[in-house]
This record gives structure tokens, sequence and C-alpha cells, in this order.
């Protein structure tokens, strides 16, 4: 499934104070090392309510009723879904939408650093409760069978959104879609859906794709904006906040159609089967009560939208 790119106008003057961190993307700035810099910071965790307050805290496992937190492992430097904002305080629709269930819950959502590809690990380990980081619901994460998965994973779907070629502004190459990629420097992050989308296009290429793959994805950014890449592959609404932010919206532009849509979910143990039901039902709920649609709102995220909080979507 794919759906044509809508350009919106740069957030009102109440978020102008954030395009200030697109500064943040042209820089390898966000550090994959696991540590607790953004652990219970400002926007990176939701209110504590519980009992009548929180009207789904019962639904919660016992330990983490108890606890009063749900540790949350995410790849903190892909705004604007988490990222470091200017006061190095975790900011996003990830922690937005984190904040919104745990007032349902009546836990506070603590997100804490870690590098993508081995984030479900981690869970599966027990560093983590769950998984919040622009995580593409695939049946191979499902299953444990992609590199980045050992263990599996359910997942709770929240938002929806596919990969995008960014390219500098004027698109000089002329991209239009992923055949225009062949023969170019393509840059993306490792283990994800956009690595994927250089892996295909590779096998339809008569000149190679020359891929340049980073830990993280401020890497890829980098590598657009200093010409070592003709293009990146990042996810819609990454591609789509660079357009409008990096270099006060004059470096960068989103070029042809959103490539294969599918949904983001919040990662949970397979074993956790409490956990991730409580968790689909918090998502439901403030998708019901409009929370969730002012979330995207304010973030300029509405193409993303899903009406249904589901397990375990992706194909």
């Amino acid at each position: 499934m794919s759906a044509h790119l809508v350009r919106r106008p740069r957030r009102r003057a109440a978020l102008g104070a954030l395009v200030a961190t697109g500064a943040l993307l042209l820089t390898a700035c966000g550090d994959q090392t696991d540590d607790d810099g953004g652990s219970g910071g400002g926007d990176g965790g939701a209110t504590q309510d519980t009992g009548a307050e929180a009207p789904l805290h019962d639904m919660l496992p016992e330990d983490i009723q108890q606890a009063g937190v749900i540790t949350v492992g995410s790849d903190i430097a892909y705004a604007p879904i988490e990222f470091y904002d200017e006061n190095d305080e975790i900011a996003g629709i990830d922690p937005d939408i984190a904040a919104a269930l745990g007032e349902v819950l009546g836990v506070e959502f603590q997100f804490e650093n870690g590098t993508f590809d081995g984030l479900i690990l981690g869970m599966n380990n027990g560093r983590y409760d769950v998984i919040m980081s622009a995580m593409t619901d695939t049946a191979e994460r499902q299953q444990g069978v992609s590199e980045d998965a050992e263990g599996g994973a359910d997942f709770v779907n929240y938002f929806q959104a596919g990969s995008a070629i960014l390219v500098p502004a004027g698109n000089p190459e002329g991209i239009e879609s992923p055949d225009d990629l062949c023969g170019l420097a393509v840059a993306a992050q490792q283990g994800t859906a956009n690595e994927a989308v250089i892996e295909a296009q590779q096998e339809r290429c008569d000149e190679p794709i020359e891929p340049i793959i980073n830990e993280v994805d401020t890497e890829t950014i980098t590598a657009l904006q200093s010409g070592r890449a003709a293009a990146a592959i990042t996810d819609f609404p990454v591609a789509l906040y660079n357009e409008l932010t990096a270099g006060d919206g004059e470096l960068f532009e989103v070029v042809g159609e959103q490539i294969d849509a599918a949904p983001y979910g919040i990662a949970v143990s397979k074993e956790n089967t409490e956990l991730r039901d409580a968790l689909q039902a918090a998502v439901q709920q403030i998708i019901d009560d409009g929370t969730y649609a002012e979330i995207l709102a304010e973030w300029d995220a509405e193409t993303g939208a899903i009406e249904e909080a589901t397990i375990n979507a992706g194909e």
C-alpha cells in the first residue's frame, strides 16, 4: 500500500522552538550507547494516575502496577518520532503517545536509549518492558526470524508509515522513484525497513546501488547533506520533518510516493500477553477520546493515523 506524500505547512508558532532541533538531524548527535540520559526526562514520561483516575490500571500485570513504571527501549535519534530536544529532553510523537497511554494506565513510561537493531533482544532479555521506536510491525519480527528480532515479539499497532526518498533541494539527480536509485549512493539506517528498500531495489538494478548503511539515522541524514549520498531512505514522517526544518527548510526535499506504508507497533514480549492487551486497550482509548488525533496534529503527522489498535497486523 502506498499513498501520495502530503506536504504540510510548518508547525504553528507554539512549536517554533522545536524547529531548532532540526540541526540535531545534521550531526550524528544521538549517543546510541545505553545510558540514562533520557530516563524520566520531561516529555519522556507519563503522569502517574492510579485507581479511578486511570481507568485501565487494573488491566496491567501486577508487577507493573506495583512498580508504577513501564520501561521503554528506544533509539532516540529519529525526529520527529523520538529525539532529544534543545533542552536534552526526550520529545516526539512516541513520547507524547506514551504519556497519553500513561494517563489511562496510571503508570510512567520511562524511555531508555538503545541501538535500534538490539532493542528486541534487549526486551526479551528483560532490559525493557516494551519498545517504542518507530518500529515497523513485520511477520519476520513477530516470528523472530529477522536479524534484529531474536526471540520475536508481539506488536500493538498505533501508527502507520512507509519509507520515503529524501534528496538535496532541487533534486539534482532527478530522482522520482526507487528505480532512479540505481547507480547512485543511497543512505539508510541499519536494520530498518528503509535498508530493506535498498536491498529490494538492488535486485532490479542493472547498475548497482552503492549502499551507505549507518547505525543511526542522523548519520544517514549527514551522509546526504555532505554529498556522500545522492539520496537517503528514511521513514516518511522523518523525511518530511527534515524537508520542513533542516536548514530552515532549504536543504532537502521529499520526492516520489510513500513506499510500502505499514503499521508501527509497540513491541511486547510474546510471554507478556497481559501487558500487550492492556496497551491495546489504552491505545484504543486515546484514539476514541480524541487525544491521539490531537497529538498527531501537533506533529503534523495525521497521515499516519489509524482508527483501530490492532495486534500483529504487520505482514
